[in-house]
């Protein structure tokens, strides 16, 4: 079944990493000009391999154990983006590169916590299925 909670944790997840940084900017410089993500390579492959991964664990429903490992590998993919914002908002020297962060820094974070809850969701349903199957 398609429409189980986990696909509308992964579909939100999806939403997040996919759509949200076209619109919310990851920071806004001192020059007052905001960054988004597609102004630096890292930012839009990593913030394209989440979608993708999302998008294909909704689309591996049927498989559940796949759909488990996506999303802890989307998971970390997540992590990895974290670490990389966190570490260019660290390293910037003062008041030169970075003013004031935006809501696009926190979307990692979102998506992380909707991760955890469908790799909850997927687990229930397997051992759900696991239950079935030892009762047969």
């Amino acid at each position: 079944m398609m429409f189980r909670v986990q696909t509308y944790y992964l579909l939100a997840s999806l939403i997040i990493t996919g759509i949200l940084p076209f619109v919310f900017p990851l920071w806004n410089e001192a020059s007052g000009k905001s960054f988004y993500f597609m102004m630096d390579i890292a930012y839009t492959a990593l913030f394209g391999l989440s979608s993708t991964l999302s998008l294909l664990s909704i689309l591996s429903h049927a498989k559940r154990q796949q759909q488990f490992v996506m999303g802890r590998l989307n998971m970390i993919l997540n992590l990895i983006l974290l670490g990389l914002l966190v570490y260019r908002t660290l390293t910037a020297s003062g008041e030169t590169a970075v003013s004031e962060k935006g809501v696009g820094m926190f979307l990692p974070i979102f998506s992380i916590v909707l991760l955890v809850l469908a790799n909850k969701a997927i687990k229930k349903d397997e051992d759900l299925v696991k239950s079935v199957d030892r009762l047969r």
